[in-house]
């Protein structure tokens, strides 16, 4: 499953304020403010989100900037394996990259909280593209070091929460409450369609010998460049607050950094929740490495590699759709269905039946991504604080990804002395030992979604 985050039972039993989504809501699915009763004024109705043009400009936007993402994703390990024939060194810029997530995740929140999203975004996007551009620019000229790729993977990783924070709340700020849903699954066609184009353009690209192979970096920096001029000409509304620090407040540097983690880590099915997301990622960092050491083990070309992977993550497009369907499940038990899931299809994944079982096996696995990616959006973000929601994104982001690079890194070194198909068995073994320890905890089996009328009557 690729890197998912979640939680659960968020708020307290009747609360309002903050923690509420909107008058009338009745649990993840409402939208509205609820139909007017009796004698009550029309509801009006927003504009349509197609007509949104500041959330259509951030949108197409961060779609750019994520398909780059998708094709040097592709890119990085096929260049350092053709450079170094190296797993274990392609692991460790990837276990780089996360390293530089993880160091920047905390600060980032902070960021998004304290200053204007927008110049937050243009600034994160031009650095990105710099470090790419002069990635592609040693290509060329036969200057490509070690050094400088994992210093551009910690550069790169670095900036990922950066705009991811800031983009999160630039987005609730020109998106009403009431269709903030909507903008999720939209959002989901994003990130998915990046998905699946980006493996498929990165391997065709990279397939290129023209300029060393430097053709999918200059794409990747074009994209950033596309993110920085739609994050310049976004308009947003002229009341936004900047989310200062509160005044009477008298929090340190480092305890204002860590609202969000306590924020999590104080309420047990979230914490719980949590925990099992980052079991999971840090067991699957290392996935996509592994199955493009496998594919090519079999001669598959490094195009159809690529298009196997973006083959499997149209799921996460089918899967937009099955959003509402798979919310009628209670969260922890769509959480815990999606986790035992994962173990069967990497087991399944070391089967070497050629690119398009993969495809078909990540296909089958993204189908559930869309809606626990929404699930996190209802029970955590929209529930934060507002002057401590970056914090919490940032936090969320964070923890979930906290054993990444390692990792990363244990997949790299396991491909050093097993068979390809041998290391991915080994992550199906240690994933599912992982998620049997979470599904002993009660607190994730009766978690409810937010309005929902507990059996002893309680609202969630």
């Amino acid at each position: 499953m690729s890197s998912t985050k979640t939680a659960a039972g968020a708020g307290r039993p009747g609360t309002a304020g903050p923690h509420a989504e909107g008058p009338g809501t009745a649990g993840p699915h409402a939208e509205g403010p609820g139909t007017a009763g009796r004698g009550e004024s029309p509801v009006i109705r927003p504009r349509s989100l197609w007509r949104n043009v500041p959330f259509q400009t951030l949108w197409i936007g961060t779609s750019s900037s994520t398909l780059g993402v998708s094709v040097a994703d592709i890119a990085y390990p096929l260049t350092i394996l053709a450079i170094t024939r190296s797993p274990a060194l392609a692991g460790l810029f990837a276990a780089v990259q996360g390293l530089g997530m993880l160091v920047a995740g905390l600060p980032a929140g902070v960021l998004a909280d304290r200053y204007d999203g927008r110049t937050i975004v243009i600034v994160a996007e031009a650095a990105q593209a710099a470090v790419t551009a002069v990635v592609a620019m040693a290509l060329i000229t036969g200057w490509l070091s070690l050094p400088l790729l994992f210093t551009a993977a910690a550069l790169l990783g670095a900036g990922q929460p950066v705009k991811g924070a800031a983009r999160m709340l630039l987005m609730r700020s020109v998106v009403p409450p009431e269709q903030l849903t909507q903008a999720l699954t939209q959002d989901e066609v994003r990130m998915n369609g990046s998905a699946l184009a980006g493996p498929a353009l990165g391997g065709a690209l990279y397939a290129v010998r023209a300029l060393a192979h430097a053709i999918p970096f200059l794409f990747t920096a074009g994209s950033f460049l596309v993110a920085l001029i739609t994050a310049a000409l976004m308009k947003t509304p002229a009341g936004r607050p900047a989310s200062p620090r509160p005044a009477g407040r008298a929090t340190t540097a480092s305890g204002n950094m860590l609202a969000g983690v306590r924020t999590l880590w104080d309420q047990p099915v979230l914490r719980a929740a949590t925990l099992l997301i980052m079991f999971v990622n840090t067991i699957g960092a290392g996935l996509e490495l592994i199955i493009i050491v496998i594919l090519r083990h079999q001669a598959v070309p490094s195009s159809v590699i690529g298009l196997a992977l973006g083959i499997g993550a149209a799921g996460g497009l089918a899967g937009a759709p099955l959003v509402r369907t798979l919310h009628r499940l209670r969260p922890g038990v769509l959480l815990l269905a999606m986790c035992m899931l994962d173990v069967v299809i990497l087991a399944l994944l070391a089967v070497p039946f050629g690119p398009w079982w993969v495809a078909g096996l990540l296909f089958t696995v993204m189908l559930g991504v869309p809606a626990i990616r929404v699930l996190v959006d209802i029970l955590v973000i929209r529930q934060a604080l507002p002057e401590q929601r970056g914090r919490v994104v940032a936090a969320l982001m964070t923890l979930i990804g906290l054993g990444m690079p390692a990792g990363v890194a244990a997949c790299g070194v396991l491909l050093e002395y097993l068979p390809a198909q041998a290391a991915m068995l080994t992550l199906a073994a240690v994933e599912a030992v992982a998620v049997a320890c979470c599904s002993t905890r009660r607190e994730l089996w009766q978690a409810r979604w937010p309005g929902e009328t507990a059996p002893d009557g309680h609202q969630r």
